[in-house]
């Protein structure tokens, strides 16, 4: 368990990824049964045939892959008609492309909240940290529809998605929208991620002064070692920020007294 504060370090922001940090997706016949039959609605289908979806699953990965290998991300209008669906002519996918993109990531389940998630960040707002997201998405609605269902919108100063900035972690380019936008410097900032190959690397490649791991259920730090950065700190709750991140002007610790973390 991280056990160092790091008020010596002038911390002023903590930004957070969103899927598997802060939230979680899980299945719920309800929530994928109703996603299921929207998403054909908007296709003005009454039915499909398990190949449509096998092949939609196909293309959806294949489209992934691409986004990861180039750290782009195409507009949701772009990747419904050119990877998803390019048979079907654009002018009847392209008005529907943001909630069919919703409706085809709640195919998957509904999400839900990771342990300790509302606790903990209303606790480091309290404390004076400024707070933001920073998530690759393929979505423009998904993210803000949970930050409303979870009453969190007044928690983050800024939210910068993929789908919006074009940019994917790890490429700095999205960390940077972020900073800009809260006029920091990226060594004001620690980020909280649960992939050292995206989170960690992006944050780090932007000059962020802390790249922060947690380790979830099923997901081992260890699976990625062979990584050429590391996290500075491995966490294994998000109630674990609260021992690294004490109340602003605290100086409960000294930079000579800091030991290195987990992952150093």
């Amino acid at each position: 368990m991280a056990t160092q504060a790091y008020a010596h370090l002038n911390i002023k922001a903590i930004l957070f990824d969103m899927n598997g940090t802060l939230r979680r997706r899980e299945l719920h016949a309800v929530t994928q049964q109703e996603a299921t039959k929207r998403l054909l609605d908007l296709l003005g289908k009454t039915e499909a045939p398990a190949e449509f979806w096998e092949e939609l699953a196909r293309r959806y990965k294949a489209y992934g892959i691409w986004a990861q290998d180039n750290l782009l991300q195409l507009p949701e209008k772009e990747i419904w008609t050119r990877w998803l669906l390019p048979d079907i002519p654009p002018h009847q996918i392209e008005p529907q492309a943001a909630e069919l993109t919703l409706a085809w990531k709640e195919t998957k389940g509904r999400p839900v909240p990771q342990p300790g998630a509302e606790e903990t960040l209303q606790e480091l707002q309290r404390r004076g940290y400024r707070l933001g997201l920073i998530s690759n998405s393929i979505s423009s609605l998904d993210i803000p529809q949970s930050l409303a269902a979870f009453g969190w919108q007044a928690y983050f100063e800024v939210v910068i998605l993929s789908s919006m900035v074009r940019f994917r972690k790890p490429a700095p380019e999205i960390f940077w929208e972020a900073t800009t936008a809260m006029h920091l410097e990226p060594q004001q900032c620690a980020y909280l991620g649960n992939h050292i190959a995206r989170d960690v690397m992006g944050c780090k490649r932007a000059g962020f002064r802390l790249g922060i791991m947690i380790e979830t259920p099923g997901k081992s730090y260890a699976e990625e070692q062979d990584q050429t950065i590391q996290p500075d700190v491995v966490i294994h709750s998000l109630n674990e920020l609260l021992t690294l991140f004490p109340l602003r002007g605290s100086r409960s610790l000294q930079p000579e007294d800091a030991p290195h973390e987990d992952g150093c």
